[in-house]
């Protein structure tokens, strides 16, 4: 995967409209990126794409997604990388060291779509114009490899805004892979942010029957209009007694956990059937509270699965590589498989980015799927 290069001089900016630069007589352009300067605090800063090398191109971003789950944790503090060391070798958070990623935080945001401003001298088959997707960060511009991008062409006719959920499209296919769903099988979804309502959609295309439960009712409201024939306000208690007398007694077939709740996953292991399997999709935070995992867990021996997007399912891992699976989420939407679009809830330009996380920290039940705008010329 290919990320901005950053780290140049400052230079002026550029016209967006040209196709070639001569990096020996002009000077290459500006971009500009949002930083975390510190928890709860949102930056901008300016820096340089480089002139380009005969294989890379460079790319306007047209829209940003912005993560309810994993970028949230960075923008809150919570991340335990901002804390602790991660030891890649050993694979071990260590707390007696200098944390990974200090604050300010650089690099965040892997939801975007954008145009081909300018290519390489080798490059000619990604045309000025051309809409892509894919992870660059919430950057005005980016410098990515011709390869990186081929594979990751809008289709024509979709509307430009869907190619948001190519990434969060790709962790919501790794959970449902993750979860073996069978055709017949009834599912339950905990949580209903996009992710999970991502989530119930793909289950539902797999032949399940699905269940979708939230605290919002915005959320359950709009699960039913998309499809999902059976919500539980989670807010009225007994979830799990719901969704066994809905089962017949069985309970779920599986149980998607998509909120990062302790509780949630708690109420998710009680509503799984005797045996069955509970996928653990989100980003947990600080200590397991509510988890009681010699009551139900044990008696009914649940198979526990952590979903994480940067390691599929050890079977899949030879077929489903990012690119297929970003791929897929992008011609779910294509083929009319997915219906995302009333997700996206919030549309704000670049430069108001910190009301959006604000919004999305402190009133979550009024936001689903919230997206960058950026300034066009």
């Amino acid at each position: 995967m290919s990320y901005p290069t950053i780290g140049y001089p400052q230079v002026q900016a550029y016209d967006p409209r040209r196709t070639t630069y001569d990096p020996n007589t002009e000077r290459t352009p500006v971009a500009r990126r949002l930083i975390f300067t510190a928890p709860r605090q949102i930056g901008f800063e300016d820096y340089d794409d480089p002139p380009l090398g005969p294989e890379e191109v460079r790319v306007r971003t047209l829209y940003s997604g912005i993560s309810a789950g994993t970028e949230l944790t960075a923008y809150r503090g919570t991340n335990p990388y901002v804390h602790k060391r991660w030891d890649p070798e050993r694979r071990l958070f260590l707390a007696d060291a200098a944390p990974s990623t200090p604050y300010p935080l650089r690099g965040w945001g892997y939801e975007e779509v954008g145009e081909v401003v300018e290519v390489g001298s080798g490059v000619s088959d990604l045309l000025p114009g051309t809409r892509v997707f894919g992870v660059w960060n919430h950057t005005t511009h980016a410098v990515l490899s011709a390869a990186y991008l081929r594979p990751r062409r809008l289709p024509e006719g979709l509307d430009p805004l869907l190619g948001i959920f190519s990434r969060i499209g790709s962790i919501a296919l790794n959970g449902v892979h993750d979860a073996r769903i069978r055709l017949g099988e009834t599912v339950a979804v905990f949580g209903l942010g996009a992710l999970g309502q991502i989530v119930a959609q793909m289950a539902r295309a797999s032949g399940a029957q699905v269940i979708g439960v939230d605290l919002h009712p915005a959320r359950l409201e709009l699960a039913r209009r998309l499809g999902t024939p059976v919500t539980l306000d989670a807010r009225a208690g007994k979830v799990a007694e719901a969704v066994k007398d809905l089962t017949g007694g069985r309970g779920a077939d599986v149980c998607l956990e998509v909120t990062g709740s302790t509780q949630a996953l708690n109420e998710a292991i009680r509503a799984a059937a005797y045996s069955a399997r509970v996928v653990a999709m989100g980003f947990f935070q600080g200590e397991a509270q509510g988890l009681r995992l010699g009551e139900e867990f044990h008696h009914n021996r649940i198979n526990l699965v952590c979903s994480q997007i940067s390691g599929p399912d050890p079977e899949l891992k030879y077929r489903w590589d990012d690119v297929r699976q970003a791929q897929t989420a992008i011609r779910l939407q294509h083929e009319g498989v997915l219906d995302l679009r009333p997700l996206v809830t919030h549309v704000r330009p670049f430069e108001e980015a910190a009301a959006l996380f604000e919004a999305l920290d402190q009133t979550p039940e009024q936001v689903v799927q919230a997206v960058l705008e950026f300034p066009q010329p």
